[in-house]
């Protein structure tokens, strides 16, 4: 478990379990490496890496590693020339599965309610204006 993990763990008490799961999944890409591997079993870190549009490798190495180090992840290495390196769920990160897809739902629905209000604003000429000085500001 990484330490800022194992501080919330153990400081936040049972009273911000929602903070907990935030703390553990919450990151640039972690969802979507879990969703991925979700659907394909095992992935090595180019294929997610291509699969997920390219992020930078320094980012997605650090957010594997800490999946991995709170349980989501398995990580096995292959001693062979060129290394190969594989990433699968462990049960920890199977379990999430479901709080992952509640996301994507919640975040699907959010995203066409926002399109709509821009469109609904875009589409009144006071409602430009208030969109050019929200974004002003």
């Amino acid at each position: 478990m990484r330490e800022k993990t194992e501080r919330i763990v153990r400081e936040w008490g049972d009273s911000c379990d929602a903070e907990v799961s935030i703390a553990v999944l919450g990151g640039a890409w972690k969802p979507s490496i879990l969703s991925l591997l979700g659907e394909h079993e095992v992935l090595r870190f180019g294929e997610l890496s291509r699969l997920l549009d390219e992020p930078t490798a320094r980012v997605l190495t650090r957010q594997l590693r800490e999946l991995e180090d709170d349980g989501l992840l398995i990580r096995t290495v292959y001693r062979q020339v060129p290394p190969k390196v594989e990433y699968r769920l462990s049960d920890l990160g199977s379990g999430s599965m479901p709080l992952v897809e509640a996301l994507t739902d919640w975040g699907g629905r959010y995203a066409a309610h926002q399109r709509r209000e821009l469109e609904r604003l875009a589409a009144e000429p006071e409602g430009l204006d208030e969109l050019e000085a929200a974004d002003a500001r």
